[in-house]
Order: structure tokens, then sequence, then C-alpha cells
């Protein structure tokens, strides 16, 4: 070991030896220091306490580094402790915060302490240094301060009391001012008496409606009142039990009536009048009710006469309140099927009305208050009847609770319904056939126009010239005729054959039949006729016998063939596929050419209807209508897609009855 590391090593040993006698002399001085001394973390709690906060506190130092600065301080609150915290961290290490509390020994024993705290950060440690003394001959003066500062804050809080109480004082005066003049502009006469029978408080309104002179003392102790009062009544007792006799035990409410000698009628309203939990009289209100009771008396008996009226009509007649039936006739019970109690009774209105309709009548006056509606509704057993209704708005009585009420009185016109349905199902019918007859006269005459002028030019330049020309002239002349004869030729088999799927004369009798070779016989067949476009027919079977009708699968097919070979190029290949799938046969054909554009879709299977992309290739219009007939009578289906330009896909599925698959290759 050479000198220099002898000589660090030396140097830190005596390093360490100064830091350790460093720390005991601090131990030392902060434990005999006078002041209490502790270390606090961020959300008070003692990290170490020197001997004066244990002699101060009367707690252990174990005890006290379980506890945090709230346990021993009096004034602590959570937020002020956070705000000096706050208020520490932001001045720094270089600055402290001083402040008064009081603290409370363990022997409950509280007393004044300056504390003084220091921020310090040490090691990415966060603490605060305190150092507390006591200051208990300053309590005697905090206490003083503190009832002068409690006295002053009393002085200003009566004077607030002060001012609210009169404030109080002049709404209440507002408030009884509002109450006067209420209690005398009320239409009802008000009356409060006590239980000695003196009437403490009326209206003028109550002076008013019994005529009493004002000269009368209204009290039960004065023989003229009782006079008074018996003299307007036509049962005097009836005064004298409600008003003078009630006891000062009821503490129910109660409503009756007065009839007066002169005929008018008082309705009388009471309710105990309290004072704490104690009844000290009763207070009434009084209105007249004269006219309402005639009123009441007329609706009864025009409740009668209607009631005796509705019962005895063939018209069907209810009355609805919001969603609820209140009332239902003999005829109701009898339309729908229900009883007068389960309509009566929680039913749900909707079960019963489907629909409502306005109709407007022109023949209504201008008294008439009711509107003509049809309804239609849904008897028990759920069949639909339509009713021909009257209906109109009626003030609800008191059986309704003063609610209007809905008044419907109807007669069954469903029969009527059901022919106007009909004449209207027949209208439309002889519209459409209307529609179909001028469009086939349209068609008729623009299809048949060009071969019967091809015919006609063709016969009269034979008449001019047939004895000047060579055979060879002529020749193309009657070739003409001949294909115009043939193109009308086939459009009157497609019009008789149409006519006949219309009328259904066609029947339909399937029979065992090998659709493959039928297939490819149709195919040769075609491709004899047309050579222009090849026809590539494609199955998996070798050999697929089912029942269907050969004289109405053939046209179908070649309707389905003769199409994409007239609506696609020359030299375009014609696919036609044969499959099957669960039960079922399906035809498909597939040409690649002028294709059928999106709305026509919709419509190409109705007679004599032609796509718009059609130019001046001829047609009647009515093959694919007569296809879709006879597809309708195997009970298949017939679908199409297509784009233009592009190309057309038609797929037919038949049923196949029990078929049979020789092949059993055939997946």
């Amino acid at each position: 070991m050479d000198i220099d590391e002898y000589t660090l090593i030396k140097s830190k040993s005596q390093s360490a030896l100064q830091s350790e006698e460093a720390l005991e002399f601090a131990y030392f001085l902060i434990n005999n220091s006078l002041d209490a001394a502790f270390c606090l973390g961020k959300n008070a709690e003692f990290l170490y306490v020197n001997d004066a906060t244990c002699l101060m506190s009367e707690y252990s130092r174990e005890e006290l580094l379980a506890m945090t600065l709230r346990d021993i301080d009096v004034d602590f609150q959570l937020q002020n402790w956070s705000e000096k915290w706050q208020s520490l961290v932001q001045s720094g290490t270089q600055n402290s915060l001083t402040f008064k509390s009081r603290y409370r020994t363990k022997g409950e024993r509280i007393f004044l302490v300056e504390i003084s705290l220091t921020y310090v950060k040490h090691q990415d440690k966060e603490f605060c240094c305190a150092f507390a003394r006591e200051k208990s001959n300053e309590v005697v003066e905090m206490s003083v301060q503190k009832w002068t500062d409690e006295l002053r804050d009393t002085k200003l809080h009566l004077q607030q009391e002060v001012s609210t109480l009169k404030a109080k004082k002049t709404e209440l005066e507002t408030s009884l001012s509002v109450l006067r003049s209420t209690f005398e502009s009320t239409a009802n006469a008000i009356v409060a008496v006590n239980f000695d029978g003196d009437i403490l408080s009326f209206n003028q309104k109550f002076m008013d409606m019994w005529q009493i002179p004002e000269s009368l003392i209204l009290s039960k102790k004065c023989p003229r009142c009782k006079t008074f009062f018996e003299n307007q009544l036509k049962d005097p007792e009836a005064f004298s039990r409600l008003v003078w006799e009630v006891s000062s035990e009821c503490d129910f409410e109660s409503y009756d009536i007065l009839e007066l000698k002169d005929g008018r009628i008082f309705a009388h309203y009471s309710k105990p009048q309290w004072l704490g939990e104690k009844i000290i009289g009763r207070v009434w209100s009084i209105w007249d009710i004269t006219e309402s009771k005639k009123t009441e008396e007329a609706l009864r008996l025009n409740e009668k006469r209607f009631r005796t009226l509705a019962e005895t009509s063939d018209a069907s007649t209810l009355l609805i309140q919001g969603m609820r039936i209140c009332y239902v006739n003999r005829a109701v019970e009898l339309l729908t099927g229900y009883t007068k109690q389960e309509l009566l009774t929680n039913f749900d209105i909707r079960r019963l009305i489907k629909s409502k309709k306005s109709r407007a009548v022109s023949s209504q006056g201008e008294g008439t208050n009711f509107e003509y509606q049809e309804i239609n509704i849904l008897t028990k057993k759920g069949k639909e009847r339509w009713l021909a209704c009257a209906v109109t708005m009626l003030p609800g009585g008191p059986d309704f609770g003063e609610k209007p009420v809905e008044l419907i009185s109807g007669i069954d016109i469903t029969d009527y319904k059901y022919a106007e349905s009909e004449l209207s199902q027949a209208l439309e019918q002889a519209k459409q056939l209307s529609e179909l007859r001028a469009r086939f006269l349209s068609m008729v005459c623009h299809q048949f126009r060009t071969p019967l002028n091809i015919v006609s030019f063709s016969n009269s330049l034979l008449k001019r010239n047939i004895y000047e020309w060579t055979e060879e002239k002529i020749l193309p002349l009657l070739n003409h005729i001949q294909t115009g004869v043939e193109q009308i030729s086939l459009m009157l088999d497609d019009i008789l054959y149409f006519a006949k799927a219309e009328s259904a004369k066609l029947n339909f009798d399937p029979k065992s039949l090998e659709l493959v070779g039928f297939c490819n016989d149709l195919v040769a067949q075609m491709q004899m006729s047309s050579s222009q476009n090849q026809i590539h027919f494609v199955t998996e079977a070798n050999c697929l016998i089912a029942y269907m009708d050969q004289k109405l699968l053939e046209p179908i097919l070649k309707n389905l063939l003769e199409n994409a070979i007239k609506y696609s190029p020359n030299g375009n290949a014609i696919d036609f596929k044969l499959s099957y799938e669960k039960k079922k046969v399906i035809f498909q054909v597939k040409d690649r050419g002028i294709g059928i554009a999106i709305e026509d879709q919709q419509r190409i299977f109705e007679p004599f209807y032609r796509g718009s992309n059609i130019d001046h290739i001829p047609g009647t219009g009515l093959g694919l209508s007569i296809l879709k007939t006879l597809v309708d009578l195997h009970g298949g289906q017939v679908t199409v897609e297509s784009e233009i330009d592009v190309g057309t896909v038609f797929t037919v599925i038949l049923p196949s009855g029990n078929i049979n698959l020789p092949d059993a290759n055939y997946q």
C-alpha cells in the first residue's frame, strides 16, 4: 500500500467518526432542549419527537409516533393544514411559518402553544420541522378576546334577527291584508264558529246570503239569532245540529245540504279549526247550489230518457271517456259478443276498436255538432265489423268526474263495406282489363303492321310484274310473303295460347318425364332453327326422371331459349343448365345479350309489356306472361337477374314430385 492510499483511507475513517459524533451531539442537543421539537410528514403524521414534546403532551415517544397532529391539536383542521403545507412548499426552506394553536395533553389539559414550521426536503423526502413553546399565560387573553368577539357576533346576530322580524312582521301584515281581501272577495260565504256557539268571524257574503240584519247578535245564546235561522229553514233542527251543536271532539270534515223556505238550497262544507294540537271550533264554507240542483235534476231526467231510448234502439250506443268505456246498450253486446260487464270492467278499448276514419257529410246543418265516422271493430270471436257512427262530445256530469264524454251511436254497415270492397275490386279489374285491351290493340296494330306491309308490298309487286319478271326476281318476294305469314302465325299462336292460359283452359297433367333427354332434344330442335347462337346444355346427371307436364314445360323452356337468342348478338353463346336440389328441379338460361333495365324487371311478366331497350326487335310481350302462368300451374317460381349490356339469367324452379336418379354419381 502506498502513502496516498493510506492517507485516503485514514481520511475516510476520520470523516465517519466525525459524522457519528455529530449525530450524537445533535441527538443530545434536540432532546435536552426545553422547547418541544418534532418532525411532521405531509399528512401531519409524527415522524420524530424530542423528549420535551413527550413531556409537554404527556404521551410516550412510541405513542406519538403512532399519532398525527390532529390527535393533540384542538384547533386542527385538515383544510387549514393543507394550505399551510402548500405555503411552506412554495416558500421553500428559507422561510418558516409561525402560528398559535391549542394542544390537549393525554390528561385532557388544554394549553396554548406557539408553533414554528420549517419545510425540509432531504433525499427526495419531504417533511417539516416544528418547534412548539407553551403560551399558557395568553389563554386568559384569548378567552377574553374570544368572549368579546362572541359578544360582538351576538350583537350583530340580534340586529339581524330584529331586521328579519321586522321584515316578517311587514310580510305578515301584507299576508293578513291579502287574506282579508281574499276572505271578502270569495264567492262562498265563510263563517268560523267556536264550541260555545259564538260566531268568531264571517265575511260579507255570509251576511248577504242569509240576509242577516246588522243588529243581530250571531250567537246561539241569543234567542233572536236562533229564531232568525229557524224561520228561514225547512228543517230548523238541521242548522242547530250542524252549527250550534257540533262537538269539540269532532275532527272530521263534513258536507251537508240545507234547504230554505224560499226555495234556495245551500251547500255546507266544514272542517275543524286547529290551534296547535287542539280543536277550537269549525270553519264553514257555504255556497248557493240552487241552479246546479235544478240542472242536476234536469240531467237525471235526460239521462233516464237517454237510457230508455238507447236500450230500445237497434243502433249500437257507447259512452267513452279517454280509454274507458262508461256505457254500452244491448245492441253493442249483440254486435261484439262481449257482455256489458266485460266491457265496463277494466276493458282495454283497443281490443274492440281497431281503427276510426272520419267522413265528410255534406248535408250537416249549422247547428249540427257531431262528426260522422266509420269505425272498424273486432268482435270477441275475432271477426271484423264496420259501423257508420255519429260521434259527439258531451260535457261530463258528476257521474263522469266533470270530464267530457264521447258519445258514439252507430249502425252495422259490414255488408255494405264488403259490397263496396267487391265493387272497388271489380272496378279496378275493369280498369285493368280496359288498359290491357288498349295495350293489346296497340300491340296488334304495331306488331302486325310490319309483316302485313311486307306481304302487301310484295303481293303488289307480284301483281304488277308477274308476267314480266323471271323466277329469280319473283322467288325473294314469295319468301318475304312466307316470312310475314309465319310471323303473323307465331303472334296469333302466342295470343291464342295466352287466351287459353288466362281463361284457365290449360290443364296441369304431370307424368313421368326423363328431363335430360327432353332438354337435349329441345336444344337440338332450337339449334336447327337458329344456328347463329350456340346453346351449351350442362347437367351433372345422365338421367333425371321427374313428374311434370311436358306440354306445359316445353313452352316454358322454349320461350326462355328463344328470348335468349333473340336478344343476344349473333355469335354469343347461350348457357342452359339443369340441376336438382331438395326435391326441386332447377332450369337456368343465361345469355350475354342486351340485358333488362331494373325498372323493367318489375313488370316484364305483365301481358303485352316489353322492355324499354328492345328497339325494333319484334315481339308481342306475351311470352314471359305465358311463362309465368305455366310456372304457376306447376306450383313453381321464376326469377330474373339482369344488367344492361352484360346479360340476363332466368331461373325456373319447379317441384319434381317423386324423382328418380338412376345416375348415382349425381349430387
